[in-house]
């Protein structure tokens, strides 16, 4: 019996499994203003990666929720989903939607999507701070060297959720292939202006090389 309560316990306080192994995510849906309607035209070939703080405005709490969602919705931006810190899934827009997550760039493999790709890509956001330079262009070295050493980086819960949620979200779409050139980060599409998910973003444990 205490090692029922141990489990429940402990399953409370990290990623959030159910029936199957199927975690739950939470629907915690954006204003229609940060997002489209889809159209035939725009099929989905590749996921984008991405963070997500309020670490610049707030280096003590850097991971209020609320906060950065309504940091979305001021500047009318958006993700499909969100990963935060303990593995839990937030469903932010519906995939049948197209979520302003990717904005103006260029992937260098793949030309024919430039300042295009929120129409052909499921855009994820996780809850991390990359490294110092990572960090630069968005906050000074004094505001960064505020933050506490735990809030940087990636959690294992994050890393676990996310290669369910790219299998799951794989699973509808044939077209995106586990690749390099169709799982992608902001920084690829953006490099003057993203950095994200950044250099402590490990992506051995997605099974891909960086």
């Amino acid at each position: 019996m205490l090692n029922y309560f141990i489990f429940l316990f402990l399953a409370s306080c990290s990623f959030v499994v159910q029936d199957n192994d199927k975690p739950q995510i939470i629907k915690k849906h954006l204003a229609h203003k940060c997002s489209r309607s889809r159209t035939a035209n725009d099929d989905v070939s590749r996921i984008m990666l991405h963070f997500c703080s309020i670490a610049p405005e707030e280096p003590d709490n850097p991971y209020d929720l609320d906060k950065i969602l309504a940091l979305f919705e001021n500047n009318g931006v958006s993700a499909h989903y969100i990963i935060h810190r303990n593995g839990q899934i937030y469903e932010l827009v519906s995939e049948d939607r197209v979520a302003y997550h990717a904005g103006k760039g260029k992937l260098p493999f793949s030309p024919s999507f430039e300042n295009s790709l929120n129409g052909h890509s499921i855009g994820i956001e996780m809850t991390a701070i990359g490294s110092e330079k990572d960090m630069m262009m968005f906050m000074s070295k004094e505001r960064y060297a505020q933050i506490d050493k735990k809030h940087i980086g990636f959690t294992e819960e994050q890393y676990a959720a996310l290669n369910w949620l790219l299998k799951d979200i794989m699973s509808r779409y044939p077209a995106i292939k586990k690749d390099r050139q169709h799982i992608v980060g902001h920084e690829e599409y953006a490099p003057l202006r993203r950095t994200d998910p950044g250099e402590l973003f490990n992506w051995k444990k997605i099974g891909l090389e960086k």
